[in-house]
């Protein structure tokens, strides 16, 4: 069943819905980075409700660096199979169509913002240089 918080991300902020490896396909694979919210069940995670009001913070937090996209329970499995994920709920960032990382479970605010940076900076960072 759909919770209030999870729909205001759609209905009120325009997050796109990912049901299916498709749907996260076409999102994921536009140029930029992206995050999308694995929320896990509203019903059975009490955990879910503090991910629906935490994502759209961090987004903000980071100054809509990256565009964000929401799975609804209970069409997350196949979604959670294709980025390798399992713990929901689950902040999972990409960029240009490569998963570049992912925060599961809830967790304290300064450690959302230190891990989301550590994601998004190192995985800016050119691969260094072969040595031979």
């Amino acid at each position: 069943m759909p919770h209030p918080l999870l729909d205001r991300l759609v209905d009120d902020l325009g997050w796109q819905v990912c049901d299916d490896p498709e749907a996260l396909a076409a999102f994921a694979d536009r140029p930029g980075e992206h995050m999308l919210l694995i929320p896990g069940d509203p019903a059975k995670n009490l955990e879910t409700t503090d991910a629906a009001v935490v994502a759209p913070e961090l987004a903000q937090a980071f100054q809509h660096r990256f565009d964000c996209a929401l799975v609804q329970t209970p069409k997350d499995r196949p979604v959670r199979e294709a980025v390798g994920v399992w713990q929901t709920p689950a902040l999972v960032f990409f960029r240009d169509g490569r998963r570049i990382g992912a925060i599961p479970k809830i967790r304290d605010w300064d450690d959302y913002i230190a891990r989301a940076r550590l994601i998004l900076d190192c995985a800016a960072m050119p691969a260094p240089a072969r040595v031979h």
